[in-house]
């Protein structure tokens, strides 16, 4: 007998619509920086910076956000579960 809780009950499945959007959040930067050919080119230059190299920096800003707000997503996640399983009588961890 082991005394861990049932990780897979019928109330909270593994795959939900925030754990895809999290997931959604943390694809986009690779997808955005692996798919070169949207954004080698020069123009528009913004303050005299070719295209190239102020997309890459403005993902660096976007990516530091898409992270930031996944891991809020996560935490709520959690809490949400964790919450879950106590009402259900579950062991709360």
């Amino acid at each position: 007998m082991s005394n861990a809780p049932d990780v897979k009950s019928p109330e909270t499945p593994a795959v939900t619509p925030v754990r895809v959007v999290i997931a959604l959040f943390l694809f986009a930067p690779f997808v955005a920086m692996l798919w070169v050919g949207s954004y080698a080119k020069t123009d528009p230059a913004f303050i005299g910076i070719p295209f190239f190299y102020w997309y890459q920096m403005a993902w660096v800003l976007i990516s530091t956000a898409l992270t930031a707000a996944a891991y809020v997503l996560w935490q709520r996640d959690q809490r949400a579960r964790r919450s879950v399983r106590s009402e259900d009588g579950g062991v709360a961890q």
